[in-house]
């Protein structure tokens, strides 16, 4: 628990000081918060997609599975836990724990950006997808008219 609470205490410290410059670059915070939402995004598509493996692996290539399959559930969760930072704490009054401006706006540009690029890259996903299907269907079709393909019967329902 301990471990915890110093990782996490170590990450908002990180937050605190590094958020109000990047804040304070060209496009401010919803450039801030754009780029954190596709990275967001990208982190877990990558994840989800280093997930799905087989087992049939040495232990070095599963090591490395493993490894950067918890990179990219980082990256999923990394910048949301990065904006929270920006918030004021309940409990505490110091000026370490105060609100940091452009966070509201960070987070408005960050919630638009993970939609948007989620919703076009499971488009690009499923059009992919049933692209191949389709192919497929294709090829099988060519297949049973030359008489090599699976029978009617013989197909899995």
């Amino acid at each position: 628990m301990s471990l915890i609470l110093l990782v996490m205490g170590v990450w908002k410290g990180f937050a605190r000081e590094t958020f109000p410059a990047l804040v304070d670059l060209p496009g401010g915070s919803w450039v801030v918060g754009g780029v954190l939402g596709v990275i967001t995004v990208l982190g877990a598509t990558g994840g989800l997609w280093s997930a799905s493996g087989d087992s049939g692996r040495t232990q070095v290539a599963r090591g490395l599975h493993a490894a950067s399959t918890a990179a990219c559930s980082v990256a999923a969760v990394g910048p949301l836990f990065y904006l929270l930072s920006g918030l004021p704490t309940k409990n505490c009054h110091s000026a370490s724990c105060a609100y940091i401006p452009g966070t509201g706006s960070a987070f408005l540009a960050y919630a638009i950006s993970a939609v948007l690029v989620g919703l076009l890259l499971h488009r690009w996903i499923s059009a992919r997808t049933q692209e191949q299907e389709a192919r497929e269907r294709e090829r099988m079709r060519r297949l049973r008219k030359k008489g090599k393909g699976k029978s009617r019967a013989a197909r899995p329902r």
